[in-house]
């Protein structure tokens, strides 16, 4: 019998509470495929699941599978899913929980293939940075060139790529982040960074005309009074950003949506070496528990994946 391995959580708490499950390996439905992982994305949304800080959106019935996107080859498929056959490699985001697993079942229309030049490592790094990235950056409508744009938490998966994608729609983009990854968030086209540990970044902006809040807390409170008229904050951070708003500005709270289609685009680009994806480390299954808690204590520019050969 094959063994599927899982990071799963019984109750809601601390790192404790994530344990290492056997479970059996799942049938494919209609429209889905099996696929064995071999990578897996580490997410902020891992460790707001675990706590409970999201239980009110997210509502699990425990136990639950942790992880949010996968890298990993095709073995089985169910009936109707004719996009793919065994031994395809694909990538995709779950729009839900369950990749840290050896075996997921997916609906195949979720994935897209990995190019061949790009490792599944970097190809698990990708769904849910890049699409969250992308999407967000949209939400309060499309992007203009001139347009003065600032990304809190810029040094991480989706503000690395928020950045780049920023940049390259003709936008003037601030960003802040640690003093230590000054240098990194510059690399990536950012015009200026703002050290969030040593100043205050409504001290020196103003006529805002985006935030992409990737934080959230205070950060997000102290963001309202550098918007131009008409600007938006956009968060991913925090669900009640409607609440928090100030009579007379726009917040916005955002949830990333697969797309495959998008996806390929996205990494067909990181493939040919026109758009940069920054990996701080990758941890195997022993480690994972511990990743997902230096995810939310903060951790080197990039993300963490999650290598199933380790």
């Amino acid at each position: 019998m094959q063994t599927n391995n899982t990071l799963r959580i019984h109750a809601y708490g601390g790192p404790a509470v994530a344990q290492i499950d056997q479970v059996p390996v799942p049938t494919p439905e209609t429209g889905q495929v099996l696929v064995q992982v071999t990578a897996a994305g580490v997410n902020g949304l891992d460790w707001k699941i675990r706590d409970g800080l999201v239980r009110d959106v997210f509502q699990l019935a425990l136990p639950a599978t942790l992880g949010i996107e996968l890298a990993g080859v095709v073995v089985g498929t169910g009936p109707g899913a004719t996009r793919f056959a065994a031994g395809d490699r694909v990538m995709g985001s779950l729009g839900g929980l369950g990749a840290y697993a050896t075996f997921v079942t997916v609906d195949e229309a979720k994935l897209c293939r990995i190019p061949a030049s790009l490792t599944d490592v970097t190809a698990a790094a990708l769904p849910v940075a890049s699409l969250t990235a992308w999407q967000a950056l949209r939400a309060a409508g499309e992007l203009r060139p001139g347009q003065r744009i600032l990304i809190h938490g810029a040094a991480g998966g989706v503000g690395g790529f928020a950045v780049q994608f920023a940049k390259a729609a003709g936008a003037t983009v601030y960003a802040t982040a640690s003093g230590a990854s000054r240098t990194h968030v510059l690399g990536l086209g950012a015009d200026e960074v703002i050290d969030r540990h040593a100043e205050r970044f409504e001290d020196r902006l103003q006529q805002i005309d985006l935030v992409l809040d990737l934080v959230g807390g205070e950060t997000l409170d102290r963001s309202w009074s550098v918007l131009a008229p008409g600007g938006a904050i956009v968060s991913t951070a925090a669900p009640d950003i409607g609440q928090r708003a100030p009579a007379g500005h726009r917040g916005l709270w955002f949830m990333m949506r697969p797309d495959a289609a998008q996806l390929r685009q996205i990494a067909d680009a990181v493939a040919a070496g026109t758009l940069r994806s920054t990996l701080a480390e990758t941890v195997g299954l022993a480690g994972l528990s511990a990743a997902i808690e230096r995810n939310k204590q903060g951790h080197a520019p990039g993300k963490i994946v999650f290598d199933l050969s380790l």
